[in-house]
């Protein structure tokens, strides 16, 4: 069972696709870390892309600039 937030959207779903704008869609509305560290975990395990862990990683840092 893969972890999913509001939106019911898994790590796959948000990150799988090949289309970037979609994968872009995925990260920016991820909510929360949990979320975001499923995400991190997915791309690690699979395709390894460093752009997009690279964007993972910006979301990360834009959530938490909103809880603080």
């Amino acid at each position: 069972h893969q972890p999913t937030e509001t939106s019911g959207l898994t790590p796959q779903q948000r990150l799988k696709s090949s289309n970037t704008r979609l994968v872009d869609a995925g990260i920016a509305t991820i909510r929360d870390m949990e979320t975001l560290h499923a995400c991190v975990a997915y791309e690690n395990g699979n395709q390894r892309r460093v752009q997009i862990l690279r964007r993972l990683k910006r979301r990360a840092d834009e959530i938490r600039g909103e809880v603080e």
